[in-house]
C-alpha cells in the first residue's frame, strides 16, 4: 500500500503541469464520465509521469530517463522530461500505433522499435536502462506513479459525494486501479470499485482471481493501451486485489460499440482503453446505480 499522503503531496506537486479534467452527467443512462482525454497529453498516464519525474534526484533526471509504453505513459514522461530538461527514450513495440509514436517524437522522445509486442519492448528497455546506467520508470510498478494517478480518485471525490456510486477503472498493470482505490481507502462508505479488462488479453483479471498470469494470451486489440503482460512482483498486484471488488471483462465489439458511442453521443473521439468501462455499462455486464 501507499500512504494517503503521498497522493495529497502528488496532487500538489503536479497541480501546475496537469488539467483537473471536467465530470459530465449522462442523465438519461445515469453515468458520471470523466474526461480524462482532455488531459495534457489525452490521457491520465501524465499525472504519474509528473509526480514521478519531479520527485526525482537531480542525477537521476541528468542521466536521463527510459521507459516502455503504449503511447500514453511515453508522452506523459517526455512531456514532464521537456519540463525539467530531462533526455527521455521510450521502447516501443512495431505494433504501437504510428500517432502515438510520433507524439512522442514531437516531445522530443527518442524511440526504440522493439520487434514483438509489449512485453517484448518492456524487458528491452529495462535492459537498457541498466546497462547504460540511466532512470528506469515504469508505467505502473512504482508508488510515486501510481500516487500521480491516484490523484483522479481525489478529483473525483470532490466531485462526486454519492458513495452509492460504482466507480469503473480500465485496468492493465493496474497503476490507475491501485492509485483510484488508494484515493477511496480511508472513506468510510466508499464506492464500489470496478477494474475492467479487454478479454483478449486479461492479465490482471487472471492474477486477481487465479493469482497466476501463465498460459494468458495477449492478443490484438481495441485496446491497445491495456496489453501486455503485468510485471513479475508488482506493487500493483497486492494493491489491486485488496482495493478493488471486482474486475469485468469486454469484448472486443462491446470496446468498438462504446467508441461510437462516446462518438454519436457525446461528440469525444476516444480510444479503446479509455472506454472500456463505459463498454461494461453499455453491455450490461455492470449497472449504473441510482444516484
Amino acid at each position: 500500500m501507499i500512504p494517503y499522503e503521498w497522493l495529497e503531496q502528488a496532487e500538489s506537486r503536479i497541480a501546475p503541469y496537469i488539467q483537473t479534467t471536467p465530470l459530465t452527467h449522462d442523465a438519461a443512462r445515469n453515468l458520471y464520465i470523466k474526461w480524462e482525454n482532455q488531459q495534457v497529453t489525452g490521457s491520465f498516464k501524465a499525472r504519474g509521469a509528473f509526480n514521478k519525474v519531479l520527485m526525482l534526484e537531480d542525477w537521476e533526471r541528468e542521466v536521463g530517463l527510459v521507459a516502455a509504453s503504449a503511447g500514453n505513459h511515453g508522452q506523459g514522461l517526455a512531456l514532464a522530461g521537456c519540463e525539467v530538461g530531462a533526455k527521455v527514450e521510450v521502447f516501443v513495440s512495431e505494433h504501437a500505433v504510428l500517432a502515438k509514436v510520433e507524439a512522442m517524437r514531437t516531445l522530443e522522445a527518442v524511440i526504440h522499435v522493439v520487434s514483438g509486442g509489449y512485453p517484448e519492448a518492456e524487458v528491452a528497455g529495462k535492459f537498457y536502462a541498466e546497462e547504460q546506467d540511466k532512470t528506469w520508470v515504469s508505467p505502473y510498478n512504482d508508488g510515486q506513479i501510481i500516487a500521480g494517478q491516484g490523484t483522479i480518485g481525489l478529483e473525483l471525490s470532490r466531485e462526486l459525494a454519492d458513495d452509492s456510486a460504482t466507480w469503473l477503472v480500465p485496468v492493465s498493470g493496474g497503476g490507475l486501479l491501485a492509485g483510484i482505490g488508494s484515493a477511496l481507502d480511508k472513506q468510510v462508505h466508499r464506492p464500489r470499485l470496478i477494474g475492467v479488462q479487454a478479454e483478449v488479453a486479461p492479465f490482471m483479471h487472471s492474477l486477481f482471481y487465479s493469482g497466476t498470469q501463465d498460459g494468458i494470451p495477449d492478443s490484438p486489440s481495441l485496446a491497445d493501451g491495456l496489453l501486455g503482460e503485468v510485471e513479475h512482483g508488482s506493487v500493483t498486484i497486492p494493491m489491486v486485489k485488496q482495493l478493488a471488488d471486482e474486475i469485468v471483462l469486454v469484448r472486443e465489439e462491446e470496446i468498438a460499440r462504446a467508441i461510437a458511442f462516446a462518438w454519436y453521443v457525446h461528440e469525444k473521439k476516444l480510444e479503446g482503453a479509455g472506454v472500456v468501462g463505459l463498454a461494461a455499462i453499455l453491455s450490461g455486464k455492470v449497472e449504473a446505480r441510482p444516484v
